[in-house]
Parts: structure tokens; sequence; C-alpha cells
């Protein structure tokens, strides 16, 4: 039985060969894009271990820093910081936007974080090359996939910012690499106006008619402070003391001081469940179309080698071949296609992944589930060149 399928096989390898090339293809653009998602969600999860946090304190009724606009009081942290099972809590700002390199510029997160050093939540945990920001002012810490060398200048709103220190899978949730600056040039760069802003808003409240009474320019001079202020942060991060578990802190500063707090299982629940949720999707929709494409590819081969033999299959009928032998030899013809199509897309997806503009991460168990998925695709694929084969009249070896 092994004999004369693979005697048929040989018989007609060119089309076998080829045909497994292109099903190879796309098996490897499947294995991609299950990559892809995988690296979607170890993004998000590498984002939330470089925090080095273990609660999210943000804005009440908000989702935190990583999936929507969130303002608390840079002063916050103190309050948290007395809380008890609070080891560490340090205030940090994240936005999301175009960062000037050189005639270029690139999309990156901008983290800042506060004074202290290594080893204070927000805080890059280790460097591929250079050293951490010292100065309080236009240094940064920049992420290799940025593009970006030690020495080189970015230019961050309207200030210029010296990378000192490069690291490697520091990248926000999108996989946008980061970019660590000071707080305080953060805080500047997310929430105070530019100048004309801030002319324009003097010139619209001196127009404001409940304005015209004495004292006005105090009164001018307080609000426009107050719109142009920039002492708010994004979310302060807390690391807890030993022994003390996640929502025996978070309720007290829920209840005392009014603001949403996030353990690390909610804010890994709103980054996949949430963020990569509609992309999961997408790339669900595009797998089932490549799956059913790949079953079309191979039923269509087996079908036309099917009924290339059809004398052949009576011969075999004319001479007491049983009908399961028959079977047999169609369903191995189905499943060797099926492995070359595989291997050849292993291959394809094991060397495309690194030339991706996102993080590919190719894991075993994709590999395995893939490899039962093609599997099963072929034998489905098989059922329809088997029926032919079992309706074959033995009269028409003779005919």
């Amino acid at each position: 039985m092994i004999s004369l399928a693979g005697r048929d096989i040989l018989h007609a390898w060119g089309k076998f060969v080829f045909t497994g090339i292109g099903l190879g293809l796309l098996i490897g653009v499947t294995l991609t894009m299950a990559g892809v998602y995988r690296g979607m969600v170890d993004d998000g999860k590498v984002l939330l271990d470089n925090s080095g946090a273990d609660l999210w304190v943000v804005q009440k009724d908000t989702l935190g820093p990583y999936a929507e606009s969130s303002s608390v009081p840079d002063d916050l942290w103190r309050s948290i910081r007395a809380m008890p099972g609070v080891a560490q809590a340090a205030n940090v700002t994240y936005l999301t936007m175009q960062v000037g390199r050189g005639d270029e510029d690139v999309r990156a997160m901008v983290v800042g974080v506060a004074a202290g050093g290594p080893g204070v939540p927000g805080w890059p945990p280790q460097l591929v090359a250079g050293r951490q920001i010292t100065r309080g002012h236009y240094e940064a810490v920049a992420d290799a996939a940025a593009g970006v060398r030690l020495g080189d200048v970015l230019k961050i709103r309207r200030n210029r910012y010296t990378v000192v220190g490069l690291t490697r899978r520091m990248v926000s949730s999108a996989g946008d690499p980061m970019v660590f600056i000071p707080l305080k040039d953060a805080q500047e760069a997310q929430f105070l106006k530019d100048n004309d802003a801030i002319l324009m808003q003097r010139r619209r409240t001196e127009a404001n008619p409940a304005f015209n009474r004495p004292a006005v320019p105090d009164l001018l001079d307080a609000v426009i402070a107050s719109q142009t202020s920039n002492s708010h942060v994004n979310a302060v991060l807390v690391r807890l003391r030993p022994g003390f578990a996640p929502q025996e802190v978070a309720d007290p500063i829920r209840l005392w001081l009014r603001l949403t707090v996030y353990d690390r299982a909610q804010m890994e629940g709103i980054l996949v469940g949430k963020l990569i949720a509609t992309s999961a999707r997408q790339i669900g929709m595009f797998l089932v179309i490549l799956a059913l494409v790949s079953a079309a590819i191979v039923a269509f081969l087996i079908y036309t080698l099917t009924m290339d033999k059809i004398r052949e299959i009576a011969v075999l009928k004319l001479i007491g071949t049983r009908n399961r032998t028959i079977a047999s030899m169609i369903l191995q013809q189905a499943l060797v296609l099926g492995l070359i199509g595989f291997v050849v897309g292993k291959i394809t997806a094991t060397f495309a992944a690194p030339l991706f503009p996102k993080y590919v991460l190719l894991v075993p168990f994709d590999t395995a589930m893939g490899l039962l998925a093609v599997m099963a695709i072929c034998v489905l694929s098989s059922v329809v060149a088997i029926r032919v084969a079992l309706r074959v009249d033995p009269a028409q070896a003779i005919g």
C-alpha cells in the first residue's frame, strides 16, 4: 500500500513539489500571523514586567495609562507611600508620539521617570549599552528598536535629548520602542501648552465678560496658571512590601484616595482583553481564510490526481483491490502533500519572522497545533477524491 502511494507520488512528483511549496508559503504566513499575535501578547507582558510595579494607581474610572488617558496630581505619591504595605511609590508619565531622529522621526512611547535612579518603579531595569539617566534634564535612555545609538540626539517637542543608554525589548503594548526621559521634561512635553496656545487662551479669557471686574489681573493670572500647569502625571507605580497581598493594599487606596487601582492580573487583562482584542479577531479571521484556501488547494490537487488515474483505479478494483486500500492510497498522498507544505511553511516563517517590523514570537505549541491542523485539513480535503475513486466502475478498465 505504501509502495503503491509512493510510486504514484514519484510519477507526479512535479505537481507535488510545486504545490507543496505554494501550500508551504500559505502555511508560513499562517504561522507568522500566529506569531504576530503571540508577540503582541508578549509585548504587553514585557511592558508590565519592565515597569517593576505591583499596583497601578490611576485616575478614577479609567483603564490606566496604557489603554486611555489618565491624569493624577504629581504629589499624590506621598499619600500612597504612607499607606500600609507600600514599599515604593513613583510617578510616571506615558506619551506615544513622533520623536525626531535627525531628519526623520520614529513612533515611540516617551516615558517620564521619577528621580531616584535604577530600582525605582518605571525605570528601565537593565541596559545593553551606556548608562542610566543621571541629570535632571535633556538625557534619554532609548530602546535599540528605535534605531538610535549612544550620543544621538532626539527631539521631543521643543527640547533635544542626548541618548546616554540603550535598552532592549522595552516596548509598548503596540510594539513601539520606549524612550525614557526625566519626569519634569516628560510633564512639560505632555501637559504644558506652547506659547501660542497660552497667548490664545489669555485672549479668550480676557474677552470673557465674567472677568470685567476689579482685580481681574490677579484672577486672570491664576486662571492662566491653572490652565498651563504641568503638575500632573499619568499614574503612580506602587511596589509592595513582602507579605502584603495586592488587594490588601489596593482597597484602602480606592477607599480613601478615591482612585482606581489595578494589580498585575487586572492590568494584563486590560492589555490583552481590550487593547489586543480587536487585532486578535482580525488575525483569527485571516487564519480562517488561510485555512480555507489551503484546504481548497489540497482538495484540488488530490482530486486532479485522482481523476488522472481513473482507469488505473478501475484496474485495481478489477483485480480485487479493496476499497480501503484505494482510499488509504489517496489519503497518504494528501498527508504527504500536507507534510511537504508544513516543512516549507515552518522554514519560511522562521526566516521571515526577524524581517517583520513587529515582534514575532514563534512558540512550539503553535507549531504543534499548526501541524495537527494541516494534517486535519489534508484528511478532510481528500474526502471528495476518495468518494470519486470508490464510485469508479471496474468495467472502465476494459472499456
